[in-house]
Order: C-alpha cells, then structure tokens, then sequence
C-alpha cells in the first residue's frame, strides 16, 4: 500500500501557507509528538509558538493527537490556547469527524499536518484533507533507532 501526502516537506516551517489559503484551505490540524512539540515533551518551543501565531492569524489551527497519557494530556492542555483532540485514534476518522463537526470546521477545508504516513497522513486522506506529510521536529537530535523506524515506516509514501 502506497500513501501520497499533498505535500511532503521537511519541516512545518516549509508550509506555504499562501499556497494553502488559496486552495481555500481554512483550517490546519496538527499533530502533537514530533511535529509541533518534542515527543513526549508537553511545551512548544518559542519557535514554534511564534509561528502559531502568524499561521493562527488566517487559519484555525487544532492538535489531533493520539497521546492517551492524563499526565501528559494536562501538561500540553496547560500549554496550549486552541482546540485539542486527544486519543484521536487516526488513522481512524470517527473522533477527527466529531472534533470537527463540535468547532463548524470541513474536513475538505483543512489540512492535516503529521510526521507519520501510517496515522497522521492516512487519517487525513481518509477525512478528505489535504494531507502535509513533515519530518520529526527533533529530526536531528533522534536516535539512531528512531530514525531507521521513520525510514521504514516511509516505504509506505509515494513521491
């Protein structure tokens, strides 16, 4: 099975978010662990956080993320001021579904921005978002392991 993301990019700060505002994409939802925040982590970067602002100013911006750990989930809830879905289970669609029904938001609106193909991009295609497939915030700082797992796991996208 091969999955093809819309965009497949190094990193969220390559989104061009003109590009995406007109195609009429209104909202971007993110995962949490390795896209916006080192994994495990619970707090943005101030790099990260000022980007959220520029891109918050033209787009709604959400985490869809399939973190379950209450610790944690507190954590990024006290870090964060807009929506959060966790134990989203992508790539199941059913909790995404009703998240964006609950905030007025069309799945063919939105673009859902991941670093793994087999959830984050393969969730969005399921919805019928634009799908933007970036590698790991912590790329360069990863072990070794962790990396040759990403290699594995991105068989699966078709460029």
């Amino acid at each position: 099975m091969f999955i093809k993301p819309d965009y497949n990019l190094k990193s969220i700060y390559d989104i061009d978010l003109e590009e995406l505002k007109s195609l009429g994409v209104e909202a971007l939802l993110f995962d949490l662990d390795s896209t916006l925040m080192a994994s495990k982590s619970g707090f943005y970067s101030a790099e990260v956080l000022e980007w959220l602002g520029k891109v918050r100013k033209d787009f709604f911006i959400a985490v869809v993320s399939n973190n379950k750990n209450p610790d944690y989930i507190e954590k990024v809830k006290k870090a964060s001021d807009f929506p959060l879905l966790f134990n989203a289970a992508k790539p199941e669609t059913k909790f995404v579904t009703e998240f964006l029904k609950k905030h007025n938001v069309e799945a063919s609106k939105s673009a859902l921005v991941g670093d793994r193909p087999l959830t984050d991009v393969l969730c969005g295609k399921r919805l019928g978002c634009k799908t933007i497939l970036v590698d790991s915030i912590t790329a360069n700082s990863e072990k070794k392991i962790v990396r040759f797992v990403r290699a594995l796991e991105r068989i699966t996208v078709k460029r």
